[in-house]
């Protein structure tokens, strides 16, 4: 894990991710999976690319299952785009980084306007 990207919990959900001031990235994944792990990297990359303007955070669903189960994630990798305490967007399966700073970008496009 990468100083940008930030594992969250049950515990620290509520704060990291419904009561940000900044769009939220969270990747919901698991150890054992290998798509999960082939995209931390990209993960890692949009950390990077946004910094500040949005938070990219990671829970293991293993670890997690509160909030697993509160946004009924069935299938690993997930990513869901908060905003403003609510789901803007979510992405099911591995994916490239393309389509992932796409939906990222647009939350941002639209805090601006």
């Amino acid at each position: 894990m990468s100083e940008n990207v930030k594992d969250i919990t049950d515990a620290n959900f509520e704060t990291e991710v419904m009561k940000s001031n900044v769009p939220v990235l969270v990747d919901f994944w698991a150890e054992w999976c290998p798509p999960c792990r082939a995209m931390g990297p990209i993960v890692e990359s949009m950390a990077t690319k946004f910094g500040s303007e949005a938070k990219i955070v990671k829970l293991n669903v293993d670890d997690n299952p509160s909030v697993t189960q509160r946004f009924g994630i069935k299938g690993i990798p997930t990513m869901i785009v908060f905003k403003g305490g609510k789901e803007a967007e979510r992405l099911v399966g591995a994916t490239n980084e393309g389509a992932i700073s796409r939906l990222i970008e647009e939350q941002l496009t639209v805090a601006k306007s």
